[in-house]
């Protein structure tokens, strides 16, 4: 271990010297070449070792993190403490509102860092610690303390997570080339949905069913914890280029103030998050998936683990697919069949009765929210140059998560005072005209070389 960080060390310092010698040769252009060619030296150096911590860092962090974010533990939870529908809206949405308001902030304290590793190792734990709360909230408080608890660690949740998206993203950008993310993309969440599924299916069955310990939504978040913080460990083993052409820090405001500037600078840019955002706001129905279950068959803990595992694999087993894809053709492909699977399953959900139906449509819901999630960061990696590139993935997330906070709202509204089928119907009419705008977005991949390689 020392001598690899020796090593490292010594490359580093050798790129440096020969950066400050032909500095003073005056020789920029030179001297930003050899720059670029030690930064890329060492990407395909550690390419093997990356991505290995980068796929059990998906096995284990990502597995912790479904058990918490699929639309199964948390919204039957928060329903069975409260009974209302517009309070599982409102309360999902302080996490997505978390989430909007810190990634603007978060790219502004990572844009000008050489490394970034350390800030996610800070944010990572931060997250952790918020899920957490949320189990021992569940043990040790009740009713309406118990819903305010929730609340507030699932606001600190997001608040965290906003910051930890767009730094780890950016992070992927960094080490894993283009044109190996797709595959390695798809096989980090394979893996790490395996594992969830198998994980959610226990939690369901088990821990929730046999209300194990006395609470078994407690029991699978503090399992929830435990899977995150072994995803994390994980990360020690990634060895993070230093970055020679990173611009000096700005202030908040002044970054806020250039946002437009960037956004003038690529329209198929703005039509992708644009798309991105309003899919993201038909999201307001993913809440009430397992809820509208339970208003044909009864919501035990067996329906929830089978539902569970039927979302959550199909979710793995379609990301192979979709990750060849997106290495063959592109993610913009990707974005729009995931779009329109995601679409075709929500209408046939209004159509279901019986449990190997629902069971049906939750692997198509699984399916189309996987080719979404992989395509969806990796497609906004693709646009701008590497030093934008936190900015435009904070003003991306930053329209999504907004998005996301004010759609189960929506949906809360929706279907407590009317019915879920408008609910279901709103999302689907949402999803259509994203799918429209997505259509008129050019494939990255088009442009010219020179303009993809300052962008990689």
């Amino acid at each position: 271990m020392k001598a690899e960080w020796a090593s490292e060390a010594a490359a580093v310092a050798v790129a440096m010297g020969a950066g400050a010698a032909l500095h003073e040769t005056h020789a920029p252009g030179a001297q930003h070449e050899l720059a670029e060619h030690h930064f890329r030296a060492h990407v395909q150096q550690h390419l093997p070792r990356n991505a290995q911590a980068y796929l059990i860092h998906g096995m284990l962090g990502m597995t912790g993190f479904r058990l918490v974010t699929a639309p199964t533990f948390v919204p039957a939870y928060i329903y069975l403490l409260s009974g209302s529908k517009l309070v599982v809206g409102c309360v999902l949405s302080a996490q997505y509102a978390g989430m909007a308001m810190s990634s603007i902030w978060g790219a502004t304290q990572i844009e000008h860092r050489q490394r970034v590793m350390p800030l996610i190792y800070l944010v990572g734990w931060l997250v952790r610690l918020q899920i957490l709360g949320l189990g021992l909230s569940a043990f040790l408080l009740s009713g309406d303390g118990a819903l305010t608890a929730a609340a507030v660690f699932l606001l600190l949740f997001g608040l965290f997570n906003g910051v930890q998206n767009v730094t780890f993203n950016y992070l992927t950008s960094k080490i894993i080339p283009l044109e190996r993310r797709g595959m390695l993309s798809a096989l980090r969440n394979f893996l790490g949905g395996l594992i969830a599924a198998a994980a959610a299916y226990l939690g369901g069955r088990f821990l929730v069913g046999g209300n194990v310990f006395g609470n078994g939504y407690a029991t699978t978040f503090l399992a929830a914890f435990v899977l995150t913080s072994l995803g994390i460990s994980a990360l020690t083993r990634m060895r993070e280029p230093v970055l020679h052409d990173v611009p000096s820090q700005s202030g908040f405001r002044q970054r806020i103030r250039e946002v437009p500037a960037l956004l003038r600078a690529d329209k198929h840019y703005v039509r992708f998050f644009v798309a991105r955002a309003l899919v993201a706001f038909s999201m307001m129905a993913v809440p009430f998936y397992a809820i509208y279950v339970g208003s044909h068959l009864p919501l035990s803990g067996a329906t929830l683990g089978y539902l569970s595992i039927a979302y959550l694999l199909a979710q793995t087993t379609s990301n192979l697919a979709w990750g060849r894809i997106a290495d063959r053709y592109g993610y913009r492909l990707v974005f729009l069949g995931s779009i329109g699977l995601w679409a075709v399953s929500t209408a046939a959900l209004l159509l279901c009765d019986g449990l190997g139906a629902f069971l049906l449509v939750f692997c198509g819901l699984g399916a189309g929210f996987g080719g979404y999630f992989l395509s969806a960061d990796n497609f906004a990696l693709e646009f701008g140059n590497r030093r934008d590139r936190p900015m435009l993935l904070a003003v991306s997330d930053t329209a999504t998560y907004t998005m996301m906070a004010c759609g189960p709202v929506l949906g809360g509204l929706l279907a407590q005072g009317v019915r879920f089928s408008l609910v279901f119907i709103a999302a689907i009419a949402v999803m259509g005209i994203a799918f429209a705008l997505a259509l008129r977005v050019e494939e990255p991949r088009r442009r010219p070389r020179a303009v993809r390689e300052g962008s990689a």
